[in-house]
């Protein structure tokens, strides 16, 4: 876990100096008054962004990493324990997401609303059973031992959120459920060699994975308005269907969807308790 205290050392001019701030956002001190000031907002929208968006597991890793890839020289916790941590962390995802969005320096968050290139846009369903908060997955007729949540390819000019709602129709059939929160960024996975040469081949492309915006749904009707023949315009991909706890969907998964999925059901754990 994470500590309280963050302290990032910036390298200006030949000179180390440092700025400190809690996660919580309640204390943000410059330790030395010649930081730069555009630096430091920087780096304190980036991290806590970071801090506050990543999966617990790997917050560590992608704070390092942030150091590494913008030229901080250390960014450490100190070795201070913290109590009040999980307060910051307990703001809804989607407000969580839409605040620190709002002080994102203008550079990441052009990467954070944009797929990249050379991702096939796709949408990802999350449908929740409101009353047990367990999660809608399904096998795969193709590979009956692999199980997902609902995904599909928005098509040109079409909104994501059109996109989800239309997916999990063609998909389970399913409309009366609302959209009740969303990842505010796109999520990547590749393909392995041997799925990227069969995707590839089958929609005459070449897409090294796919850049995914993830949606929450609440599923407000009765398990028999499921269908996995879909709403019949599509061919039907899932085989059996099933609710199950955020840790079932991701053992069950295949394992270049795994990390996505960790990240998606870590942003939506708050509905999901």
């Amino acid at each position: 876990m994470c500590h309280q205290t963050v302290v990032i050392s910036t390298k200006q001019r030949g000179q180390f100096q440092s700025i400190r701030f809690s996660i919580d956002g309640k204390d943000e001190t410059p330790i030395n008054s010649r930081v730069g000031l555009r630096a430091s907002v920087m780096a304190l929208c980036l991290c806590r962004y970071i801090i506050l968006s990543c999966h617990p597991r790997h917050r560590h890793q992608a704070l390092s990493a942030t150091a590494r890839n913008n030229n901080f020289s250390s960014l450490y916790c100190p070795p201070n324990h913290c109590q009040k941590f999980t307060s910051a962390l307990s703001i809804d995802p989607h407000h969580r997401h839409k605040r620190f969005r709002a002080s994102f320096c203008a550079q990441s968050s052009s990467i954070m609303q944009n797929p990249p290139q050379g991702y096939r846009r796709n949408v990802g369903i999350c449908l929740m059973n409101p009353s047990s908060k367990k999660i809608f997955a399904a096998s795969r007729l193709d590979i009956p031992d692999a199980w997902q949540m609902p995904q599909g390819g928005i098509d040109e000019s079409e909104d994501p959120r059109t996109a989800a709602a239309r997916e999990l129709r063609e998909e389970t059939g399913v409309t009366t459920a609302d959209i009740v929160a969303e990842v505010p960024y796109w999520l990547t996975y590749d393909f392995p060699p041997a799925v990227r040469e069969k995707l590839n081949r089958q929609w005459g492309s070449d897409w090294k994975g796919q850049a995914q915006k993830w949606f929450l749904f609440k599923f407000n009707g009765n398990d028999d308005e499921i269908n996995l023949l879909g709403d019949g315009t599509e061919k039907a991909e899932f085989g059996e269907w099933a609710w199950m706890s955020a840790e079932q969907v991701i053992n069950h998964a295949v394992d270049f969807k795994k990390p996505v999925y960790e990240e998606v059901l870590s942003v939506f754990s708050t509905y999901l308790q």
